[in-house]
């Protein structure tokens, strides 16, 4: 534990006001940028920093833990920090005086978004990056740019004319850079997850990353992290929607088929539903911090060469992949079946509930389950390692 009980509690009651009108920010499409100064306030946003460089120097268990709290509260917050997140872990692993200036710069309160996929008739990165004599340029247009709206900085990729990859830590400030609040989806409203252009933006060096030559455990250590964070924001919507279904239930004074007054709460079948959705969340709980304390060992691990370093990392995305399966196919069960306690009314716009399902089938969305489930059958048959790049 490297967290003090002051941060906790400090972290806890952001938190506590988040959660209060988490519903009617959704219902009323409220930007997320109170809350995510609050977060940036409070130190959050630097809780994985390490202490030296002026951050909260969280473990990878607790920061897992404190985002499954950050997601109960608003499932949208998690989200729209996770290419944050994503570049902390990227720059903690790079270690490089470039990493440490970039993260001393989130530790005194940047905040950086992602922006990496295109819309196209096919996957590939078409956004360029062209060196000129006075550094960089680069031209593209994004989409999925999940939390870009509240950054400071966007973490996008590129490729040059001769095809050769670059990440970039672009200031959404500069010119030639426009965000656009045109993000549709059925869930996850808040995160801005929509588009970005860059025109002929201009950057320097330390603002530009060769990709191309990562090691194969360098990327696979940091999809572990993005895609467990997605794994860990289900576990939150399913315990605000399990604890929202409690209070749902206890109000009620009527039953199906029953006529005058009646108490769904003393009602077995009730019960057993209620006893269903506890169990699932608290299964998606356990396995998303069991996966997160095997990470944090692997990453302390010392290993004998990078081969050895890359197969330990592969078996740990095999139980990320593990961990989506159970994760999707328990809290898209939980956001369901909570209707079968709480009647008609549970319908209503007003009770809120139905934004857990349409948050968790949102989260569920990315990086295909099917695809994943897939990947584990193959692993363990044929010991074929998972993908290891987003390219």
């Amino acid at each position: 534990m490297s967290l003090s009980p002051n941060q906790l509690a400090a972290f806890r009651e952001v938190f506590t006001r988040i959660a209060v009108e988490a519903s009617q920010r959704e219902r009323e499409r409220r930007s997320l940028q109170p809350e995510i100064a609050a977060l940036v306030e409070s130190g959050f946003t630097a809780v994985r920093v390490p202490v030296g460089l002026g951050g909260g120097g969280a473990t990878l268990p607790e920061v897992f833990d404190l985002l499954i709290e950050l997601a109960a509260a608003d499932p949208n917050l998690t989200q729209a920090l996770r290419g944050h997140f994503g570049l902390v872990e990227r720059l903690l692993i790079g270690g490089t005086e470039r990493d440490e200036l970039w993260l001393r710069r989130i530790a005194d309160g940047a905040v950086v978004g992602n922006s990496q996929s295109e819309k196209g008739v096919a996957t590939s990165t078409d956004t360029r990056l062209d060196r000129v004599d006075d550094g960089w340029r680069l031209t593209g247009r994004k989409f999925y740019t999940t939390g870009t709206i509240y950054g400071e900085y966007t973490w996008t990729g590129a490729v040059t004319q001769d095809g050769e990859r670059f990440g970039a830590i672009v200031p959404t400030s500069a010119p030639g850079v426009e965000v656009l609040d045109d993000w549709t989806g059925i869930g996850q409203r808040l995160t801005g997850s929509g588009t970005t252009v860059f025109a002929d933006v201009a950057l320097n060096d330390d603002q530009v990353y060769p990709t191309a030559d990562e090691p194969d455990w360098y990327t696979t250590d940091y999809r572990i992290f993005l895609h467990l964070l997605l794994q860990a924001t289900m576990a939150g919507i399913g315990v605000t929607a399990l604890d929202e279904t409690l209070a749902f239930v206890r109000a009620r004074s009527r039953s199906f088929g029953v006529p005058g007054l009646s108490a769904p709460r003393e009602d077995p079948r009730v019960h057993s539903i209620v006893g269903e959705l506890s169990s699932r969340v608290a299964a998606v709980q356990a396995i998303v911090r069991d996966v997160a304390r095997d990470y944090a060992a692997t990453r302390d691990r010392l290993h004998a060469d990078d081969d050895a370093r890359a197969a330990d990392f592969s078996r740990v995305q095999i139980r990320q992949f593990e961990a989506q399966q159970i994760a999707v196919a328990d809290i898209l069960t939980v956001t369901t079946r909570l209707y079968e306690v709480g009647g008609a009314s549970a319908i209503l716009a007003d009770s809120g509930l139905d934004r857990h399902w349409r948050n968790a089938r949102t989260i569920a969305s990315h990086n295909p389950a099917a695809f994943r489930q897939a990947a584990i059958g193959d692993y363990l048959l044929n010991g074929t390692e998972p993908e290891k790049t987003f390219r």
